[in-house]
């Protein structure tokens, strides 16, 4: 099989593509071939040896994919060869057959395009845990999404409406915004051409966000903290600026608010009933069309080191999928 390899580490020009061994599952494990792999920016990071999980090289990137169920393990009952499936993976998606933990691995509908499945469950889920769980977001309030026309923004956006929430989507570009907007957003804030606290503060009448949602980091953190409301949850979901923000921790004294982490991955691995759980939810809400996950660009397989390129350099609206057809 093909594998779009990690070597050694580097920005995505340093993968290569080459003939690897097919994998083999074991106890517990199943083989995917893959249809399509979605692209996030923890990908980017972790080719750079930049992220919290660091598996040994040489590797492919890639830690989400669709496709079609190909080999189980011994024990694996719950999967069938020629399923449609979905499944996360960790890394290892950029590849024409993927390893992976069965217990992860969950059914799609066959009105689900591989793509989409594929573009679904990584920021999807992410942003269901944090809204539903670690924000408990109720009807009504008011959340604020930096970053919004990203691959999380955009899932955040549809989730908090969905949730009954009011949506103000901040993002770089009047053509992002536009995107937000057709994905549900009540208000936006372009931060590179207005204040975002002051814009903040005529959109709210003063109040501020109940929920700030964060997968950005970097100098717009403090500003946006700073006009958190009474009682605001300021939920950190990543650092897709490079940049770990240093917030003064008398801002959460003077606001009663909270800063809450979201680590979807540990999640899942320490919660699975209410991983699953929030798996069949968010495919009810994608059967109503609350959550309709925006694709801008397929890449080939062996066009994965452009498709990382373009997350890396900002160049993508809402999710970007790695296909091999």
């Amino acid at each position: 099989m093909k594998a779009l390899l990690c070597k050694q580490y580097g920005l995505p020009d340093t993968l290569v593509l080459e003939e690897t061994p097919d994998p083999v599952p074991g106890p517990g494990q199943a083989v995917i071939d893959m249809k399509a792999a979605g692209v996030n920016f923890p990908d980017v990071l972790i080719i750079q040896n930049k992220y919290q999980f660091k598996p040994p090289l040489p590797f492919a990137p890639g830690s989400e994919l669709s496709g079609i169920v190909s080999a189980t393990g011994p024990d694996v009952t719950h999967l069938k060869v020629g399923q449609r499936v979905l499944a996360s993976s960790g890394h290892g998606a950029f590849a024409e057959k993927v390893l992976v933990n069965a217990a992860r691995v969950i059914p799609i509908p066959d009105n689900v395009p591989y793509d989409t499945a594929a573009a679904f469950m990584l920021t999807y889920g992410t942003s269901y845990h944090a809204i539903k769980d670690r924000a408990a977001i109720r009807p009504g309030e008011t959340m604020l999404v930096l970053g919004a026309a990203g691959g999380v923004g955009l899932s955040a956006v549809e989730i908090g409406k969905a949730f009954g929430a009011k949506v103000i989507a901040a993002a770089s570009s009047d053509e992002k915004l536009a995107v937000c907007r057709e994905h549900g957003a009540d208000m936006t804030i372009n931060y590179h051409s207005e204040d975002l606290r002051e814009r903040l503060k005529v959109l709210t009448d003063g109040k501020g966000p109940d929920v700030i949602y964060d997968p950005v980091g970097g100098h717009y953190a403090e500003p946006a903290f700073r006009s958190i409301a009474w009682r605001g949850r300021y939920l950190v979901i990543g650092f897709a600026n490079g940049e770990i923000p240093k917030l003064p921790l008398n801002l959460a004294l003077l606001k009663g608010a909270s800063i809450v982490g979201v680590f979807w991955g540990d999640f899942c691995a320490r919660e699975p009933k209410n991983f699953m759980a929030d798996v069949a939810e968010m495919f009810a809400l994608f059967g109503q069309g609350k959550l309709r996950p925006h694709i801008s660009a397929h890449y080939k397989l062996a066009d994965g080191r452009q498709a990382l390129n373009d997350m890396m350099n900002r160049k993508v609206m809402g999710k970007v999928v790695v296909t091999n057809d």
